[in-house]
């Protein structure tokens, strides 16, 4: 395969399988990555993985507040890339960065497009029940994940699966379909396909109000909800005043009613708790203050009274 010229952007750990294929079967003159941000509880002033990664490389690092800074954009135009690649950089390319690069700019998307365009599509993949997912690439334009699609690749969602092992499935996938793409389209070989703008959905970004459990929806909703939100932000529920995270659940009975929230019973690993349609067991969760652990660890040492009710 022709070695090509590339220029990468990408900010999160799922951008870095991506950037490391592209170094591997490209000349990647230069990465562009969101500023450093505070993170954790401590608030320190963290670099992102992409960087990370590229300056472990010596690769060249770029953080415009702006992606339509005029200073980046001449320094990008200097680099002459033949090709851009983007992976979940975190800002819309302006249309004179999508035309700068001879063979155009390729996204890595962790979907099958046109399903799920947004900034959150394995999380609401997974709160939607959604049973296939997979990777797309395709051609960039100025819309939000609206380009041509070139090549997909599908997995199956079992279940149980979490975000943290979809996402570790995906990133991986996408970095194969990258090297997949860029053979192709040296080879002069993509067929490029429109996306049908009737079947698509948009994948909202994420909040922290996102995982507030309703107690009225059915326990399979709730399991999705906790499914999809591991590792962040977590679903969460208040009981007594206290809020608790809750990280691992299991779906008893989808015809069950009772009052939504309120603990039916211990079960053998954790808590029985009715819902709007079945029940939930919760076989991890966290306290306050505390770490994340099995609900049974959990009450040992803190009574849960049966009819005890969440909110």
């Amino acid at each position: 395969m022709k070695r090509l010229r590339t220029f990468f952007m990408g900010t999160p750990d799922f951008a870095v399988p991506c950037l490391n294929r592209l170094v591997e079967i490209s000349d990647v003159v230069g990465v562009a990555t969101q500023p450093d941000k505070k993170r954790g509880r401590g608030q320190k002033v963290t670099p992102s993985p992409v960087k990370i990664f590229a300056q472990e490389r010596c690769l060249s690092v770029y953080q415009p507040e702006r992606i339509r800074n005029e200073e980046f954009v001449a320094q990008l135009d200097a680099l002459s890339p033949d090709l851009i690649v983007v992976v979940a950089f975190g800002q819309i390319l302006p249309p004179h960065i999508l035309e700068l690069p001879a063979l155009g700019c390729i996204n890595v998307h962790a979907s099958l497009l046109p399903r799920y365009r947004g900034a959150a599509p394995m999380q609401r993949c997974l709160m939607a029940g959604e049973t296939r997912t997979g990777v797309t690439t395709m051609f960039m334009d100025k819309g939000l994940d609206t380009g041509d699609i070139l090549l997909q690749e599908e997995i199956e969602i079992g279940p149980d699966m979490t975000f943290e092992m979809l996402h570790d499935t995906l990133r991986e996938m996408g970095a194969d379909l990258l090297e997949k793409t860029m053979e192709a389209l040296t080879e002069g070989a993509l067929i490029r396909t429109k996306q049908d703008d009737s079947s698509s959905s948009y994948a909202a970004i994420l909040t922290k109000d996102t995982g507030k459990i309703d107690w009225k929806k059915s326990a399979v909703e709730l399991h999705n909800l906790v499914r999809a939100l591991d590792s962040w932000p977590g679903a969460y529920t208040v009981m007594d005043g206290q809020t608790f995270k809750i990280w691992r659940t299991r779906v008893v009975s989808e015809d069950y009613r009772g009052i939504p929230g309120e603990v039916v019973h211990q079960t053998k690993q954790g808590l029985a708790v009715a819902t709007g349609a079945g029940i939930l067991e919760i076989l991890e969760l966290q306290a306050p203050g505390k770490k994340r652990m099995l609900t049974t660890d959990y009450l040992r040492g803190h009574a849960v009274s049966d009819h005890s009710c969440f909110a």
